[in-house]
């Protein structure tokens, strides 16, 4: 075991404070990263504050995990010390169940291990990315595009994976119609990559004060869901709808804006159920569907796609002593588009 810095969860109200965390020791088919930066999502302010169940403090939270090998174990072929990698949402798998024999390990039958919050090999709980290193089966390790800096690298490995699988999944491209609901850091990920696979891309946001932004990133439309009109206008209108936003919403509102055999998938999970109506369902023959990240092979498939269209998050990077300011405006809907922490400023004092 090896104690590494982290900024660490205590409670879930009790701001993040830094800390240690331990490090089990790299076995054969480890690896050992040092960790470059880690980007600042949604589901870790979730997690932390129990919106998604109970929670063993202290944790340290943080899936979308870019850096270097620092060290491999004996029977690692898939990595080199000094290679560009990164870690995301999840960190093992039963590896033997049908979904993870067909490269889906994000819907192992057994249940997948979290990055951070889920039970590791030896009984203990993950801790994630908010820390200086990580140690991680290989199998689970992504190679990073030497083209895609670390800091825009980082939150490919949720917001990017996240997006890219329903996107690929429920086929758009040329010819289909998309929209993209939220324009946050899910939301911008969803635009870029659904209009570098050629589909017609429309934005549903709150307002449009990001419109600008969404046209910038590849969006063909973009609309206000606060406008009545809105939901009239296109009633009938798209083949796929991606619900990025983790917040409640008329679901079936958005369902009637789907045009025949067309599919409403959500990625953003509130914490409280949503209800859907039935009729809404049966009208159109409509689909309602839910999408969780996506396995490792299709992960690196996604990384090379963005680093081929030049695909990449737009972040704002932050000293770990930001954070806590960083979790409160992403609260707020306060960040264009991504906060990524420098890791390399956990080895400095805290000013805040």
């Amino acid at each position: 075991m090896s104690s590494v810095r982290a900024y660490t969860a205590t409670s879930p109200t009790a701001p993040l404070t830094p800390g240690t965390i331990e490090r089990r020791e790299v076995g054969p088919h480890d690896v050992l990263i040092d960790i470059a930066y880690a980007g600042v999502c949604h589901s870790d302010i979730h997690t932390v504050r129990g919106d998604w169940g109970r929670v063993p403090y202290p944790l340290t939270v943080g899936h979308e995990i870019a850096g270097v090998v620092a060290h491999v174990g004996s029977e690692v072929t898939r990595h080199r010390v000094g290679d560009r990698v990164g870690v995301g949402c999840m960190v093992d798998s039963c590896r033997e169940c049908v979904n993870c024999r067909a490269g889906v390990e994000q819907y192992c039958l057994r249940g997948f291990t979290d990055t951070y919050n889920g039970t590791d090999r030896d009984g203990s709980v993950t801790q994630g990315g908010y820390s200086e290193q990580i140690v991680v089966d290989e199998h689970f390790v992504l190679r990073l595009p030497e083209s895609i800096p670390f800091e825009r690298a980082a939150p490919l490995l949720c917001a990017g994976i996240t997006t890219y699988s329903p996107l690929r999944t429920w086929k758009a491209g040329p010819g289909t119609r998309v929209a993209v609901v939220g324009m946050g850091g899910l939301g911008h990920m969803a635009v870029k990559i659904a209009h570098a696979l050629g589909a017609e891309v429309t934005v549903l946001s709150q307002s449009l004060k990001k419109r600008e932004d969404g046209l910038r990133f590849g969006a063909d439309h973009y609309h206000a869901t606060s406008d009545p009109d809105t939901f009239t206008r296109l009633a009938g209108t798209f083949d796929l709808i991606v619900n990025t936003v983790s917040a409640s919403i008329d679901m079936d509102a958005y369902l009637d804006l789907l045009a025949l055999d067309g599919t409403l998938v959500s990625v953003g999970a509130p914490p409280e159920p949503v209800p859907v109506t039935l009729f809404t369902l049966f009208e159109n023959r409509r689909s309602f569907a839910g999408s969780k990240i996506g396995g490792i092979d299709q992960t690196q498939e996604m990384l090379d796609f963005c680093a081929e269209h030049d695909i990449a998050p737009e972040v704002e990077v932050i000293g770990a002593d930001q954070v806590n300011d960083a979790w409160e405006r992403v609260m707020a809907s306060d960040v264009r588009y991504r906060f990524v922490i420098d890791v390399a400023t956990l080895r400095e004092p805290a000013t805040a």
